[in-house]
Order: structure tokens, then sequence, then C-alpha cells
């Protein structure tokens, strides 16, 4: 399955008491699709997966899928570093009509490679929805490597690998030696362009909050040979990528999408809001751009 080539990976909106804000979802889903999105991965790490609990995921899914409204396709991160924790929230992830799962490497119990293929093998065959693979070892500490992705690929709902190591090595070995129809895509927003021209299908980002369209307009440019326009809109993107992780995510992109017109809220402990110094230079950023 096809998601598009920008995804963002939706931040969840909290009240002032930090319950979610079902409405605020509604106006953060229209707004992220009339800006770029072509997809939403929905309670990942800038969803606050961590603090999000498992009932209140499933009520984010379902209420993103009511706003989507089909115009999009909506994954779900249904990944936790339990197997059979992930085979049952990923069922109700289905059963609350997603269109597709992104589950993260298992972080924290360090499984060996072997225990990563059987993981996701085992949550793929029990569940009948298009897959995406989450490989991110600056937070889950294991990193899965090229060669069994390049596996986990050839099971057929495991569709999609969100690489965010950073290695664009790695990543042309994954476009090299995959189907063509298993998409490669980077979870570095600043490494886009330069991941796309190796042959990645788009990115999975935070900075499209904000950055939607024109992360779509350097795509544009590059398909349309003109690589110089592409590299000139990259090099302006690089410091807002950079910027939405000044401090940890999501607190800066919350900060930028508020400085954009639209109040998400707060974060939830152990996250804490920016300063006013680091508030003041993603403000900075946002009108720049």
């Amino acid at each position: 399955m096809d998601f598009g080539r920008v995804l963002t990976a939706m931040a969840t909106p909290f009240d002032d008491h930090g319950n979610i804000d079902f409405p605020k979802i509604d106006e953060l889903v229209d707004h992220l699709i009339d800006n770029g999105t072509e997809g939403l991965v929905v309670a990942g790490t800038t969803g606050e997966s961590a603090t999000v609990s498992f009932d209140e995921k499933v009520d984010v899914w379902r209420r993103t899928v009511q706003a989507a409204k089909g115009r999009i396709p909506v994954l779900a991160g249904s990944g936790t570093n339990g197997t059979q924790e992930s085979f049952e929230l990923s069922k109700r992830a289905k059963d609350a009509g997603v269109d597709g799962l992104m589950l993260v490497v298992p972080y924290y119990n360090k499984p060996n490679q072997e225990g990563l293929y059987l993981h996701f093998k085992t949550v793929a065959e029990g569940v009948d929805l298009p897959i995406m693979v989450y490989n991110v070892p600056g937070r889950t500490v294991v990193r899965m490597t090229p060669e069994t992705v390049i596996k986990l690929s050839d099971i057929p709902n495991i569709v999609a690998v969100k690489e965010a190591t950073g290695d664009l090595s790695a990543m042309a070995q994954m476009v090299e030696e995959t189907a063509d129809d298993f998409y490669v895509y980077t979870g570095d927003d600043h490494l886009t362009y330069p991941a796309y021209a190796i042959g990645a299908h788009g990115v999975v980002s935070v900075s499209s909050h904000v950055a939607g369209k024109e992360m779509q307009q350097m795509l544009d440019f590059f398909d349309n040979g003109q690589t110089g326009e592409a590299a000139k809109l990259h090099r302006k993107l690089v410091p807002v990528c950079k910027g939405m992780f000044i401090a940890p995510s999501p607190a800066p992109i919350k900060a930028a999408i508020k400085r954009k017109g639209l109040d998400i809220g707060g974060v939830r402990l152990p996250m804490v809001p920016l300063t006013v110094e680091e508030e003041t230079f993603v403000h900075d950023l946002v009108d720049r751009l």
C-alpha cells in the first residue's frame, strides 16, 4: 500500500487539564491535510505514546479516522516492547478503523535480530493490515539491520519501513534489495531530500506539522528534474527540521503549530514545556518559514 510521500507523525492534542482534546483532533487533521500531509501516523512517539494509555490510543485512532473521512490513510502506532501486547493493541487499532499499523522495534528488552524478525512476523500474521516497521535505535537501543528489514519485506503485509538511523547507505541497501512495492521512508526530517534522491519513497515527518507544503514542493522539484531548486529548498528546511528537536519532542512542534494559529495544548510529564528562550527560537523559525 502506498501511504503517500509526506506522512505526519501526528501530535496528540491535550486540553488545559492534560486530557485528550478530541475536537482539536478534528482541527489538526484538517490543518495537516490542507498543508501537504498525505498520511497520518497516530499515537507514535510524537503522539506521546509513552504517556497515552491503551484505551486513550484507541479513542484517538477512532476519532482520527472519523476526522480523516477517508481522505488520507491513518496508521496506528500500535507497537510496544512485548509481542503479545503489540498484537492485542494492533487488533484494537484495526477495530478502530485504521488503514495500517506502524510497529516500532521493541524497546528496553534488547532483542536480537531473530527476535525482531519473529516479533514483527507474529503481529503481521495475526492482524490483516498493511504494516510499516519502525527502526529508531536512538530510542529503542537495538538497531534493526538492513538484512532483517529485507527479510521482513517478504511478509506480504509488511509493506514499508520508517528508517530513523540517519544511515543513507543502509537505506540504499533496503531500496535496492526489496521489491518495488516495498517503501522505505526516512524518519529524519532533515534527510528527506537526500533519502528521496537515493530512492526512498518519502518521509514520516514531525516538521510537516508546519512545513508540509514546503516538503511537498521540494519533492516535486526533484521529480520534475529541478534538482537545484530542490536542494535550495532542502537547505532552507534543514534549520526548521533540526529546530523541532531543540528540546524533547513534541514540545517544540506543539509550540510551532501554536505559532501557526492552532493551539493543541501542552505535553504530559515527563515531557516539559519549552523555556522562554527555546520558544522564541522556535517562533523565529516558523516566522522565517
